[in-house]
């Protein structure tokens, strides 16, 4: 089977720091379903991590504590996120952040997460080497032009439909 044909999960977390060995934690993950090279599901939720949110962090994606207030706990988000994922492949933008930030997270859980992860960033590096660097915004400008108004950069369900594109492209065109 094509890899465009089969069930992928792209997913992109947004964190109270930068490192889950330093205590940051995820308090934001989207995810979107392809199948076939379409969105056909999404998945989003804040995360009541209870861990302070550094404010370089904040300064990046503009999640507060207060908004956090009330939102669903690791418990409950992670149990829905790893029923929404099933056994897919797994898609992210400078994966080896992603994935490790969700591995520490369902280790809290005593959860395992066997799942394949590929990597949009080491993609893009591989197939557009004249690009102008391979940040998610480059990569997806350089492919697309302007990303649309609606999109709110560094929040995770907008950057997970970004990066889900960006994959499509890269998996059908180059």
């Amino acid at each position: 089977m094509d890899k465009r044909e089969e069930r992928t999960v792209v997913v992109d977390v947004e964190t109270s720091g930068m490192s889950a060995g330093k205590g940051g934690r995820v308090i934001e993950v989207g995810a979107v379903v392809l199948e076939g090279g379409m969105i056909v599901a999404e998945f989003d939720s804040l995360i009541n991590s209870g861990a302070p949110i550094h404010y370089g962090a904040y300064r990046v994606h503009g999640i507060s504590e207060e908004m956090l207030r009330g939102q669903p706990t690791p418990e409950d988000a992670w149990e829905r996120f790893r029923k929404f994922i099933g056994n897919a492949q797994l898609v992210a933008h400078n994966a080896p952040f992603d994935s490790s930030f969700i591995r520490h997270e369902f280790s809290l859980l005593n959860i395992s997460l066997p799942n394949a992860w590929d990597c949009t960033l080491r993609l893009s590096r591989h197939k557009l080497p004249q690009a102008p660097n391979h940040r998610l915004e480059t990569v997806y400008r350089y492919l697309f032009g302007i990303i649309p108004a609606s999109v709110k950069r560094h929040r995770a369900l907008d950057d997970a439909r970004l990066a889900a594109r960006i994959w499509v492209k890269l998996m059908e065109n180059y």
